[in-house]
């Protein structure tokens, strides 16, 4: 029973993390929107279909309870302007061609998390989280030297991602109801930006081709069901295993920019891949001792119950 359930817990975050990755794919359809308006299409169907599953759920009950929460509403506000914020930097980097450095920011976010607690929740660094901060601000400084310039897109998308999670993990929401409450405070930007755009003869989310339709209708629908595949799998996993899943996504968005888009990769950014990754070996080291130790913790404490 317990094998099944892993396996199941696996299949979803493959599910995740595959569809995740599959992104520069997906939005490259869409090019010829520009991304400010794939944003608010995104944040419009993302929301109508995330109602849907929460009518069929009949979860508005507990949403409503979770929205009453002190300080839940703001939170999620910043939280809305943080992940919209990461919406538009990643839809900005496909529509420029800069999937390579929207992968390498997104490789940067678990190192930019451990920073994050460090310095806001001022959390304790053991000596392999020191080393993969290390390793990740040597890989910056060697964008800087090589490129003659700080990786702005890696370090936007990084950044934004590991303060969403920060504000995130501190609202008692779940992931569908969170991303509900999200994208419903986008909509009055929405709202004004298509008033905006209609008064210069432009529609935000009319005026396009069946084709393009469907597609900015599925980008909602994108972006609610691998949160829903991501919340079956950690339901099912222990963190230690969905940490590592995570880096399905980037390395295929790595691997879609230089082997479908042609996007050069020269032995410098390579260089800055290397020193990325060998950052997270350790910083998966540490997170793997973390879960054993607390598992073993978590043991003595029921043995000792016990007795």
């Amino acid at each position: 029973m317990e094998k099944g359930r892993t396996l199941a817990g696996i299949g979803f975050g493959l599910g995740a993390y595959g569809i995740w990755g599959f992104f520069p794919l997906f939005f490259r359809q869409l090019g010829h929107v520009s991304p400010a308006d794939v944003l608010c299409n995104r944040a419009l169907w993302a929301c109508l279909f995330v109602s849907l599953i929460i009518t069929a759920n009949r979860g508005w009950s507990r949403l409503g309870a979770a929205a009453r929460h002190p300080g839940a509403v703001p939170r999620l506000a910043l939280a809305a302007l943080l992940v919209g914020s990461n919406w538009l930097g990643f839809l900005w980097a496909v529509d420029q061609r800069l999937v390579i450095a929207a992968s390498l920011g997104y490789f940067l976010t678990p190192l930019v998390n451990v920073m994050l607690g460090m310095l806001v929740l001022k959390e304790r660094l053991n000596p392999k989280e020191w080393l993969a901060v290390g390793l990740a601000v040597a890989a910056v400084g060697n964008e800087f030297a090589a490129l003659g310039s700080l990786p702005w897109v890696s370090l936007f998308l990084g950044g934004t991602f590991g303060l969403y999670g920060l504000v995130r993990k501190q609202v008692p929401v779940d992931a569908i109801s969170g991303l509900w409450l999200e994208t419903l405070t986008m909509l009055p930007l929405v709202g004004l930006y298509a008033l905006w755009q209609g008064a210069h003869g432009h529609g935000v989310v009319t005026g396009h081709d069946g084709t393009t339709l469907f597609l900015l209708a599925m980008s909602g629908v994108l972006t609610a069901l691998p949160l829903m595949l991501f919340a079956a799998a950690t339901q099912r996993l222990n963190l230690a295993t969905v940490g590592m899943l995570m880096y399905i996504n980037p390395t295929m968005q790595l691997v879609t920019a230089v082997w479908l888009f042609a996007e050069d990769l020269p032995p410098a950014r390579l260089a800055t891949f290397a020193l990325i990754w060998i950052g997270l070996v350790f910083y998966s080291w540490s997170g793997w001792q973390k879960y054993r130790a607390a598992g073993q913790a978590a043991s003595d404490a029921g043995g000792g119950s016990s007795r």
